[in-house]
């Protein structure tokens, strides 16, 4: 199929949207705004400097940022410029940024919004340019590091005539985020892209007058590919967040008619909203006719959801429990399936269906999916990468016929609607022989509202154990949480194979995060470095069934 390439989709949003607003950055309290004509005309500027600095066609440039309006701005100076973008993650520590820049071969860094900027500069060669984003840095121009000034570059005569894309040229390098090994670099075309932004487009019923949250790490194929890309597309207004401490405050200025979140907050809002109001009476008053509706509002309004439409969640899998428990809140989850290697979403249960709760719905039409041996998931179309970057073997590997292996394994209904029950690799043997797949027992697990974070393991054990964060306002063990632990382990092996069965619940004292290192920058866990850390408990004799951390 012929598809529009994502410049020249831009550039006709432009002319159509021209005085409009597009971007909305909050910065100390203030609203700043760009207008779609304002962000191509620096977007201009900014690629005429990068070509100005003799860097060559298809030079590799990084991102590295926050999200942020520049960000969105540099990306498009970069396609602009026909060079090529590696966004990284502001949370990568120094040894990945120095590794993505070492692979990719950048000769010129963005570098925007950060938490730690000694971190990232430490992982950035002297002799790699670095442009500041226009806010407040730690990074100067000694030590012969070459500092360039973003104020300074958009003064720059604007780039009057733009490459044309090839459909098959190479759009961006985005390297995974490496929850098992050094992150691989996906090389994505600009066809892969336009393939997966215009049906994302077609399915979901955006207007003129749409509104996004951009706050899910723009280095990450998800929100590059379903919201900056996407946004040209459909000509949606892009949002940002000024800081974590003000995300509940930016998201009710945005008052998104689109969210898209991860299994991770999606677990954190509930539990927000369960620390202002028990449960069992939220439940009941849900069930009492025109209360409902007035209680169900209230809690979207105090989330910022006033006007969204459309939910999605991705990332990794979530409790069909807790889709339903934000259902009966007016808040219709759609959960949705992709990977870097697709250009992010692929399956998704949009429009939301009740009944495809649990699943991630059905293929878009840019790609083809079934399943192969050992029920793993194969996928292949447009939005499907062609190879990685400098891993001719890894490539090789990857694909069979034509098609690409995602290491998930699924199922499919006679609907057509996929579900994912786990990871190929994730698979473990206890001490009877028998494989285990953690993903499904976790699920059954999240059920229990006050549970926030689980991995179950146990290779080698008789049964396996589960690891269990709970929500902040139950870690500390009362008589009431350990009985309902008891009563949830109960129920959940119930519904398990006899070789599937927990032994125990491990309740630990701290939570997963990306600055323990054992969650992913989207906040994805980070499995073997979890099972690392806790394996001790694979030997201990454990007495009680619900054992807590001290």
């Amino acid at each position: 199929m012929d598809y529009i390439q994502p410049l020249e989709q831009f550039c006709q949003t432009v002319q159509k949207n021209r005085d409009s607003i597009y971007l909305n950055q909050p910065i100390a309290g203030q609203l700043k705004t760009w207008t779609w004509v304002e962000v191509d005309q620096q977007a201009r500027s900014i690629a005429n400097a990068l070509i100005q600095m003799d860097l060559g066609e298809g030079a590799r440039v990084g991102l590295l940022s926050k999200n942020c309006a520049e960000w969105i701005i540099a990306d498009l100076a970069i396609m602009m410029a026909g060079m090529v973008s590696v966004p990284i993650y502001p949370s990568a520590n120094r040894k990945t940024i120095s590794y993505v820049l070492s692979d990719s071969g950048c000769k010129v860094i963005f570098i925007g919004r950060m938490d730690d900027f000694k971190e990232a500069d430490a992982g950035i060669a002297p002799d790699i340019s670095r442009i500041l984003f226009p806010y407040p840095s730690e990074l100067t121009n000694s030590d012969n590091k070459k500092v360039l000034s973003w104020d300074k570059l958009i003064k720059t005569e604007p780039l009057r005539e733009l490459p044309k894309q090839n459909p098959d040229d190479t759009m961006t390098i985005t390297y995974t985020s490496g929850s098992t090994g050094n992150p691989k670099g996906v090389v994505l075309s600009f066809n892969n892209f336009a393939s997966a932004a215009q049906e994302a487009v077609n399915i979901s019923s955006f207007t003129g007058n749409d509104r996004v949250l951009s706050y899910l790490p723009l280095a990450h194929i998800t929100e590059r590919g379903l919201v900056e890309t996407t946004s040209y597309y459909a000509g949606v207004m892009l949002f940002f967040v000024d800081s974590l401490h003000t995300f509940v405050d930016d998201l009710k200025v945005a008052n998104p008619s689109f969210f898209i979140s991860v299994t991770r907050l999606w677990n954190k809002f509930q539990s927000g909203i369960l620390s202002k109001m028990p449960d069992k009476k939220l439940q009941f008053l849900l069930k009492l006719p025109i209360i409902n509706r007035i209680v169900a509002k209230k809690i979207r309004q105090g989330l910022g959801f006033d006007s969204a439409r459309t939910y999605g969640s991705g990332s990794a899998p979530i409790s069909p429990a807790i889709l339903h428990w934000f259902n009966r809140l007016g808040v219709s989850i759609s959960e949705g399936w992709g990977m870097t290697e697709t250009t992010g979403l692929c399956c998704t249960n949009v429009p939301f269906s009740e009944k495809a709760i649990g699943t991630i719905g059905k293929p878009m039409k840019c790609v083809e999916m079934k399943l192969g041996k050992n029920r793993e998931i194969l996928i292949r179309g447009d939005a499907v990468f062609k190879e990685y970057y400098n891993n001719p073997v890894e490539s090789a590997k990857s694909f069979t016929d034509g098609w690409f292996h995602t290491g998930d394994m699924g199922s499919v209904s006679e609907e057509g609607y996929y579900k994912i029950i786990g990871r190929v690799k994730e698979q473990f043997k206890s001490a009877k022989g028998k494989y285990v797949t953690p993903a499904p027992i976790e699920s059954l697990l999240g059920r229990f509202t006050e549970i926030e974070q689980v991995c179950v393991f146990g290779a080698g054990r008789k049964q396996p154990i589960a690891l269990v964060v709970m929500s902040p306002q139950t870690r500390e063990r009362t008589e009431e949480t350990h009985q309902q632990l008891l009563e949830t382990l109960q129920q959940t092996n119930e519904k398990l194979e006899s070789h599937q069965r927990l032994d125990h619940l491990i309740i630990l004292k701290d939570e997963w995060s990306i600055e323990n290192e054992l969650l992913t920058p989207t906040l994805k866990i980070k499995r073997a470095a979890i099972e690392h850390k806790f394996e001790h408990y694979l030997d201990e004799k454990l007495t009680e069934k619900i054992f807590w951390e001290n």
